[in-house]
């Protein structure tokens, strides 16, 4: 039986980041390009209590776009 390989921590912080908060990949290339860490997003996210903050995704993509001037990565 063929030996399953495990996945790096920094590696598996972001495939969680990406289920738990319903991210696209490209999402998870532009925060990561932008130098974000994935367990600050929990703090980042949109709750029902704070109306004024962006949802996640659309808070990466305005960040992302102000820092490169484009709306997403050349490579996802």
């Amino acid at each position: 039986m063929a030996k399953k390989k495990k996945i790096p921590e920094k590696y598996q912080r972001w495939i969680d980041s990406r289920k738990r908060f319903h991210l696209f990949h490209a999402h998870i290339q532009m925060a990561r390009e932008l130098g974000m860490n994935p367990k600050k997003f929990g703090s980042l996210a949109n709750t029902k209590q704070e109306p004024w903050k962006l949802l996640l995704p659309d808070f990466i993509e305005e960040l992302y776009f102000k820092q490169f001037k484009k709306n997403q990565p050349d490579n996802v």
